[in-house]
């Protein structure tokens, strides 16, 4: 007789549902028989990485056999130059995900909230959920963060709060003037999280926030971004958080030595000098956007202006889209579960092919019944 090894796990991971990924490219073409599928589910960059990087990786292979630097020391001081900050400020993550893990396991614990709006990013309550500690989430606004509500639902208990910013999956975003007030109301006990992911995306925008500029005088403000958005670099997993000192001190605690493998160090190191890239990445993405949304207007379908890299739009069921886009080749995002947004799509934004390939396929597929 085997031992019940749900019964031995917590009570926090014994009631997670594990987070469900996009669909990929290779299992939709094996059980659908379908060939030159796309897929436009996982806010990636359709460009890939830079030339630069796989340059880069390539004259590196023959080192994978050791450790990476369990400090990445390249990165940060690359980071550091380009952000203006000092490198014991940055703490390295498998992702920014894995840095959002680790916030949560360094400062929260089953006596304390987490706090984060409806239709926010669902690693928040993932989190949250693991490491059994309360889920305070208020409702969206606009299909955004309602930051007076917001302030208003913290409790003493409180230790942690999750902004994205824009955020995933409904692309919203906060301006400048809403931010900056709301972090500075915030007591300084509370740490401020603001998920900046899709941030390349967003900052031609004069009214979005570079919250790094605010460090300096808000110490329980951290910052993550990442390298899998606009870089092009989503299959490596490296993220970061810019934060006071004593905050990155404790985080680096808890890291584990090695979470940043060598060859994602080096392409994050590359990636951040190849200025001539991300240019093209931000404009690639501007182009698309344009394309899907004068579609949408054209079938007539709601949609909720984006800053990042993809968009939400109002498709009936989203289920049901999703299902009949998959018999047409095409990959997206239904976000009832997790979110509780059944009637939306998430579609990322592609090639200016594969926009136009999922744009014929939704005409097709939204003309049924």
């Amino acid at each position: 007789m085997t031992c019940d090894f749900f019964e031995l796990a917590t009570s926090g991971v014994q009631g997670l549902q594990p987070y469900q990924p996009g669909k990929p490219l290779e299992e939709l073409e094996r059980e659908y028989g379908i060939k030159k599928a796309i897929k436009l589910a996982s806010n990636e960059n359709p460009q890939g990485p830079s030339p630069r990087v796989l340059e880069a990786l390539q004259a590196h292979l023959k080192d994978i056999g050791r450790y990476p630097d369990g400090n990445g020391f390249a990165l940060k001081k690359a980071l550091a130059q380009k952000h203006g900050v000092d490198m014991d400020m940055i703490t390295l993550g498998n992702g920014s995900n894995d840095v959002l893990e680790l916030i949560a396991r360094a400062f929260v614990t089953s006596a304390h909230s987490i706090l984060f709006s409806e239709q926010a990013f669902v690693v928040y309550p993932l989190v949250t959920q693991a490491i059994g500690a309360t889920a305070i989430v208020t409702p969206a606004q606009n299909w955004g963060h309602d930051l007076t509500a917001m302030l208003a639902a913290i409790r003493e208990d409180t230790r942690v709060i999750f902004i994205a910013n824009p955020n995933n999956p409904t692309g919203t975003w906060i301006d400048k003037t809403r931010l900056k007030a709301f972090l500075e109301a915030v007591p300084k006990k509370v740490l401020v999280v603001v998920d900046e992911a899709y941030f390349e995306y967003s900052c031609d925008n004069p009214d979005y926030p570079n919250s790094l500029e605010w460090i300096a005088n808000l110490p329980n403000l951290i910052v993550t971004r990442t390298f899998s958005k606009a870089y092009g670099l989503a299959g490596l997993r490296v993220g970061y958080s810019i934060s006071h000192v004593d905050v990155a001190n404790l985080l680096n605690r808890v890291r584990q030595p090695f979470n940043v493998n060598s060859l994602a160090l080096i392409a994050a190191t590359v990636a951040l000098e190849d200025s001539d890239y991300l240019l093209q990445s931000v404009a690639l993405n501007r182009a698309g956007m344009q394309q899907l949304t004068e579609a949408f207007k054209e079938m007539q379908l709601d949609f909720i202006p984006s800053l990042g890299n993809f968009i939400a739009v109002e498709v009936g069921s989203g289920a049901k889209i999703y299902e009949r886009l998959l018999h047409e080749g095409v990959i997206t995002r239904p976000i009832g579960f997790g979110y509780g947004m059944p009637q939306h799509l998430r579609v990322s934004i592609g090639t200016a092919e594969e926009n136009e390939q999922f744009i014929q396929a939704l005409r097709k597929v939204n003309d049924k019944d």
